[in-house]
């Protein structure tokens, strides 16, 4: 048996093992389309960071030091203002559930009227979803400040907040949902001779509930933690307290106040999660 030398191979073999076999030869052209991104990432990290002064860190490391004992080491508790603070914190809760029912039922009507499965009209579809893309593209905490201006200070101002923002993207996350069933239940449901509400009864909600109620209780959770943000741009609940006692340097009586709203949330949680099974039917985790 004789073993084949490199001399042995013609320009022509080696052409047509080239023509063959085209990403076994890489040229320079294709190491740089494979190298360039990876390239042009680290230096667009290198140039981002230009603009921050991380010397500043070094600097300011006794000042947070003295924040975070300020955190930690509570006192005078007996003179705390605990009524306000748990009114503060119930009027969070509220604006958070309203605000995410109130989204919740107007996403049921928008949403099948931006599906494109339920809704034939294509002009009518578009202007729905240009008119949710305006909701969602304004950021709640600005939704805040134009409802603080427009009703002036207090949780009304947060609800509505809650209300355009998650109408906005709660009806497109139920479009996409809606989108996507099972057609064969919706056909089965129209040759019974069902009309249109009948047919979007059984056969497009029972499909889509279980996601529909995932999707609202997750935001539920969400806004508790947002509706925080609203008070403290004048939209009612703990927020204001949170930004008073932030004013005022009293950083202990923050602490406590974020630490209720954790437990909350840990709690909404919990509790959303059991509602998530009792809707798909289950028993235990």
């Amino acid at each position: 048996m004789s073993i084949a030398t490199i001399s042995a191979v013609t320009e022509e073999q080696i052409a047509q093992v080239r023509a063959a076999n085209p990403r076994a030869f890489n040229t320079v052209w294709d190491q740089v389309k494979r190298w360039g991104w990876l390239f042009a990432a680290v230096v667009y990290l290198i140039w981002s960071m230009w603009f921050f002064e991380f010397g500043k860190l070094i600097e300011a490391s006794d000042r947070a030091w003295a924040l975070l004992r300020a955190f930690v080491v509570w006192e005078d508790m007996a003179e705390w203002q605990y009524r306000n603070i748990y009114i503060g914190i119930a009027q969070t809760l509220a604006m958070a559930f309203l605000g995410t029912l109130l989204g919740t039922l107007g996403s049921l009507i928008i949403g099948f009227c931006a599906a494109r499965n339920v809704n034939p009209f294509g002009w009518l579809r578009q202007i729905v979803r240009r008119f949710l893309d305006i909701l969602r593209g304004i950021d709640q905490l600005v939704w805040g400040l134009v409802f603080v201006r427009a009703v002036g200070l207090g949780p009304l101002a947060g609800v509505l907040a809650i209300f355009v923002s998650d109408l906005g993207t709660l009806s497109k996350l139920y479009s996409e949902a809606i989108e996507n069933v099972d057609q064969k239940q919706v056909e089965g449901v129209k040759a019974t001779g069902a009309g249109p509400l009948a047919v979007i009864r059984y056969g497009y909600i029972p499909q889509v509930l279980p996601v529909f109620i995932s999707q609202s209780l997750y935001f539920w959770e969400s806004n508790t933690r947002s509706a925080t943000i609203l008070g403290i741009v004048g939209a009612g609940g703990i927020g204001m307290i949170i930004i008073e006692r932030f004013r005022a340097s009293l950083y202990d009586q923050v602490a406590f106040v974020v630490l209720n709203i954790l437990v909350i949330i840990f709690f909404i949680d919990w509790l959303s999660k059991r509602i998530r099974l009792w809707a798909i039917g289950e028993q235990r985790d």
